[in-house]
Formats: C-alpha cells, structure tokens, sequence
C-alpha cells in the first residue's frame, strides 16, 4: 500500500502531505477513506467521495477523472467515476457511462479487479460490477446490495463500507417507502453520524430514510448538521428541507432552499420548487408570485423537459395553495409533450381547477377528460412515477363539479373513495403530486355543507400527511369554530398565526 493517507477535506496537506490545497477545495464534509493512492490523487479521489455523498454527481465526476490524470492505474478512481452514474433514490441510471468509465481501467472485471493492489479495494470494484452487470435496475440494485453486504462483513468497521450499505438498502426500494428496510438504512446512517459527526453521507442517507411525517423527528439532528457539513454543496442545503417540510418547519424550508438556489441558479427545477412551495405555506403570496415568475424568466432559450415540467408543478402548487384562479399564469404555454403523466395531471388539475373556480365549468369537464386518458397512459416521461395520482386528481376534479352540480351524494362518495385512494400511496415527502390532498377537499366540501365534525375529521387527518400545511389548519380553525370545539380552533388559529407570521397583511387581516 503506497502511504495510504486518511483524507480529511478540509486538512488535506497535515493529513497527506504535498502541497496544500486546503484553500482550493469546497467545504463538503470530511471521511475517513484510506486507498493505495497518495498524494493529489488521493485528495482528488477523497473530494469526488465528498461531492458523491452529496449527489453532487457532475462535481464528484470532474473529481475522479482528475484522480485519473494525476495516477492512470488508480482503480478506485474509476469505482467512483461509474458510481457518478447510478442516482438509485431518482430512479436514474445510465449504463453505458458507468461501463465506458470502468472499461478505462481495464476491458474485463477481471482485468480490473487485478489492478486493485487491496482486497478491499477489490470488494469495492466487486459490488460496482454486480450493479453494472446486464440486467433490470431492481436485480442490478439487489445484487450490488449483497456484494456492499460482502464488504461490510470484511470490514465492519469502515465508514465508506457503512455508509454506501446504507444507501444501496434505500436502493432496494425502487423509490417506493418500505419502512421496514428504510429504517435499517436509518439505524446505519445514524450510528455512523454519531460516530463521525462530519461525515455528509451519514447525514444525507439519514435524511433519505426518515423524511415523512411519522419519522421526521428521527431527522432533526441530521438536517440541521447537514447544511454545516457541507456548506458548498446546494443538494445539502436543500437535502435538509426534506425533513423541515415532513415537520412544517416552513421559515428552514424557505431559507435553505433559498441558499441552494443561490448555489445554482434560478431556474425552474427542484430548490426552487421546494422554495416556491414554502412561500406559499407562509402567506407570503406576492413574493411567491415573483418567485415561479423569476423562475419563468430563467427557464432559458431551449428548456429541457425537466425544467418545463417543473414550471408546470410550480405554478399549479402556487394557483392550488393561494387561489388565485385568475392569476395570469393561467395563460402560459407550458410543452409537457414529453413529460410524464404524473405533471400532466399536475397541471390539467390546476388549470381545471382554476376554471372551475372562475365559473367555467366546460372548460373543467375538459380536463377532467384529459386526466381520463392520461389514467390509462403508462409513465413514460420525466417527473414523478405513480400512476395512480392522473385518477387521484381526475375524481378531485369531478367530485368538485359534481358538488357544483348539486349531487353532493355523488362527490362524498367518490371523494372518500379517492382518499382510500391516497391513503394507500407510498407516503410522500416535499410539495405533493397530489397537489390539492384528497383529506383536505373532502373537508373543504364537508365544511361548505355544515358537516363540521365530519370535516374536522378530514381536516386532522390532512395534517397527519402534512404537518402545518396552512390550508388544512385554516380549515380546521374553520370547521372546529362552527362546531363549538373551541379547543381545537384556538390551537389551529395559533399554529396558522405562526406559520403565517410574516404572511401578506391581508391575509393576517381575514381578508384574500
């Protein structure tokens, strides 16, 4: 082993020799990750780990090839380069890549497992072989699982072995919530964090495994650890609001997602979705507004989908959570060709829901047909995955029509039939693809009949899904007020006075 080094990021000259790099590298987080190599290539190598752990992929990449320059054998380089390939919580793999990286070190697993100079080395090009190997993503994540498990029990104390076993368990999922194996991840990535309280994949994957309301609390310490640990990389900033919005912490959501945009920039895409949504749970209407139209702004000359699609979700969380249905975004031309159907439905239920509110009820029943078909309409594009949200949205839409219509039988039906619905859905986290929650219109509809205690009811259960979601505590406030429940309505009028406390003065006045 040629001076193997434990390579802190932010010491890398006291702990590596060599000249010192300390004011040249990002603020990521420090690991232990002793390799064959030394010098810059190591520091290099350890700097691509930091920024991987960080689903920083384009950052880790640059990384690793670097380590390939300065040292052409480093055969843990390329591990990390094919490792930049597989995002297992987006459900995005890219193949080719990570093989024509591997193929750099050597044409056959073979070949490259002979230019590993450690057996754990060799175990960590084992398991990166098993993922790459032909076949479907969910056997490839299963057998790079048990080749992480081989490693582990080689070497049960390292770190690196604790820490990608844990986020190859979340791999397993194929982006469904399985509490029980979410919660094994969360007990690695836990302990591994108190043992190495600056280690980012530690804070990260903890992050990843309890992010839904019943587990969020489980999260706290790590999401306020994460944005130190690893202040320049902008998934750590955001990554902490998955916990902030699971627990309604809506001034932590709106702040980080605001310093990972900044980090960025801001276009339309994921901080500035999360942002977007924080605003709007705070009351702060007019800057939400300036916020999706910024995002409008810089959604560039030839957007790809991913961009256009999160402009479609953005504004039809921002007309769904302020009521603005007459809001000039309404008339914005938004291509979702090539989108997936779960923002489609997004986004034919806002612009329907809209409609319906301005008194147009055929331009509704266009969109209700639309997310018809789109129920029958395999996924096949970019956003989302559950197919099952078109139908969640479709009923919604119907049901309000149906209330519009007089036949209240028809929409508390079909409205308790869609929250069974929703119920059973993978839980989620962050601003929901079922943009308008099923629990909370079905108490909305049972609020406007004077059925209080029934829409208490929904209410309370809306806010199980979403803590402090500002819509479902006004309703509750509402409803428990018309009911007499005095208790409940003083309590959701304080929880809505606080998340609204620097909400638009007229809303704070009872005015909209």
């Amino acid at each position: 082993m040629r001076n193997t080094c434990i390579a802190l990021a932010t010491v890398w000259a006291a702990l590596c020799g060599g000249t010192t790099l300390a004011a040249q590298q990002p603020q990521l987080g420090s690991i232990a990750f002793p390799t064959s190599a030394s010098g810059e290539a190591q520091q290099r190598f350890v700097e691509g780990v930091l920024w991987l752990h960080s689903f920083e992929y384009e950052s880790a990449a640059k990384a690793f090839r670097k380590a390939q320059e300065l040292d052409p054998d480093f055969a843990m380089a390329y591990w990390g380069e094919s490792m930049t390939r597989n995002h297992s919580l987006w459900q995005e793999r890219d193949r080719d890549a990570a093989v024509a990286a591997l193929e750099r070190l050597g044409s056959t697993p073979a070949e490259r497992r002979a230019k590993a100079p450690t057996e754990r080395e060799k175990l960590f090009l084992d398991a990166v072989e098993a993922l790459w190997a032909e076949g479907p993503k969910a056997e490839r994540d299963t057998a790079y699982y048990l080749a992480m498990g081989d490693l582990l029990a080689a070497y049960p104390d390292d770190p690196e072995a604790q820490a990608f076993y844990a986020l190859s368990i979340l791999g397993l999922s194929q982006a469904v919530r399985v509490f029980p194996s979410y919660m094994r991840a969360a007990a690695i990535a836990d302990e591994l964090l108190r043992q190495n309280p600056d280690h980012p994949g530690a804070a990260h994957y903890l992050i990843h495994s309890v992010d839904d309301p019943i587990h969020a609390p489980l999260g706290l310490r790590a999401a306020r650890a994460y944005s130190k640990i690893a202040p320049d990389a902008a998934h750590a900033q955001h990554m902490t609001t998955h916990i902030f919005v699971a627990l309604g912490m809506w001034d932590d959501v709106v702040s980080q997602n605001t310093v990972a945009a900044e980090l960025t920039g801001w276009w339309p895409g994921h901080y500035t979705s999360w942002l977007g949504y924080g605003l709007q749970q705070q009351g702060r209407f007019e800057e939400a507004r300036a916020h999706l139209e910024r995002a409008r702004r810089n959604i560039g000359e030839r957007p790809g989908v991913g961009r256009r699609a999160y402009l479609a979700s953005m504004r039809a969380h921002y007309l769904v959570d302020t009521r603005r249905w007459s809001d000039a975004g309404v008339e914005w031309e938004i291509d979702l060709s090539d989108a997936g159907t779960v923002v489609r439905a997004m986004d034919a239920f806002a612009l329907g829901y809209a409609a319906l509110e301005r008194g147009d009820a055929d331009a509704a029943e266009r969109h209700v047909s639309a997310l018809g078909a789109m129920t029958t309409q395999a996924e096949g594009g970019w956003y989302g995955g559950n197919d099952t949200v078109p139908l969640i949205l479709r009923n919604e839409l119907q049901a309000m029509l149906y209330m519009q219509g007089g036949s209240t039988d028809e929409a508390l039906d079909l409205m308790r039939e869609t929250t069974a619905m929703e119920d059973a859905l993978p839980m989620e986290y962050g601003p929901p693809d079922v943009v308008k929650p099923s629990h909370e219109l079905l108490g909305e509809m049972l609020l406007a009949l004077g059925r209080y205690d029934e829409a208490q009811q929904e209410f309370q259960r809306a806010l199980a899904l979403a803590p402090k979601r500002a819509l479902s505590l006004a309703g509750l406030q509402q409803a428990a007020a018309a009911a007499g429940d005095e208790k409940t309505a003083t309590r959701a009028r304080g929880m809505l006075a606080e998340v609204w406390h620097a909400a638009d003065p007229e809303l704070m006045s009872g005015t909209r």
